[in-house]
């Protein structure tokens, strides 16, 4: 007789669902001490620049092109452009911390394609980094706006043009973000990738800046507007009217070019450090 053997199913292994590394990402965002300490300096800096700016203007301030709606917005997102240096640190010590403690290594393993684990990182940090942003600036909005009136600011919050500017502005401090854990993780090195992201977001175009006052060179100053500080804070500039080319040849950014131009800093930075993640060893 032939002895009948009974198969055995073996389970099929399965790795990480993105959303299972999408959970561990914010589980480990959330859990990073310096997190905490970022996003509360970016909401205190929003809030006390806006409120200092609010309480110091009066009727008597001369602010030429600037409507009351964009004297209320200016206050209400005066301090995004602090908060991009923050968000700058932020971004990189979110992947360069792993590096540094050898987590990235356990990260790795778990997500042995790898790029998963990088887009999820992003996305969780991005997204965060937005809604935080984003209540920061209209809790700063809101806050000032009983302010305004007695200086002879009257605040619409029916503004379509504002809310769209608020919305910008935590979408640029997100994008920056992103940016920032892209150079990170191409450098792997937190101090490194710190320097070349506040460098390229302040000494940058600090040196254009100076080399265009010094030439008086219209394509440099056209150049400046392309770098990602200046596009991002086109991104919340209230706009009145299209302004894409001045008469002397000066070109500005409207706010819808101004997110292509970030957009495209963040593509060119995260697909450089997702090929090098992939080639290079942990």
């Amino acid at each position: 007789m032939t002895a009948t053997t009974t198969p055995t199913f073996v389970p099929e292994r399965r790795g990480l669902t993105f959303g299972g590394i999408l959970n561990s990402e914010f589980i480990k965002l959330r859990t990073l001490r310096s997190t905490l300490w970022c996003y509360a300096i970016i909401v205190v800096i929003t809030l006390g620049l806006g409120f200092v700016l609010a309480t110091s203007y009066s009727s008597n301030t001369t602010l030429p092109g600037y409507s009351q709606q964009a004297i209320w917005l200016l206050a209400s997102t005066v301090g995004v452009a602090f908060g991009q240096l923050v968000i700058a640190v932020l971004g990189a010590l979110v992947i360069t911390g792993e590096y540094g403690t050898g987590m990235i290594r356990s990260t790795l393993t778990a997500v042995p394609k790898r790029i998963p684990a990088l887009t999820a990182k992003a996305l969780v940090f991005g997204v965060v980094t937005f809604l935080i942003a984003f209540v920061a600036v209209v809790l700063t909005a809101v806050v000032i706006a009983p302010i305004l009136p007695s200086r002879g600011v009257q605040p619409d919050f029916g503004d379509s043009k504002v809310w769209l500017a608020l919305v910008g502005a935590a979408v640029a401090l997100a994008l920056v973000g992103v940016l920032s854990l892209s150079i990170g993780a191409i450098i792997r090195n937190s101090a490194g990738g710190i320097a070349i992201s506040l460098g390229l977001l302040l000494v940058l175009p600090t040196i254009i800046s100076i080399f265009a006052a010094v030439t008086r060179l219209t394509w440099v100053g056209n150049v400046q507007q392309f770098l990602p500080n200046s596009a991002a804070g086109r991104m919340y500039s209230y706009v009145s009217n299209s302004t894409a080319v001045a008469t002397d040849g000066s070109f500005v950014l409207e706010p819808w070019q101004a997110v292509l131009v970030l957009v495209g800093w963040v593509a060119v930075f995260f697909a450089l450090a997702a090929v090098l993640l992939k080639r290079r060893d942990a």
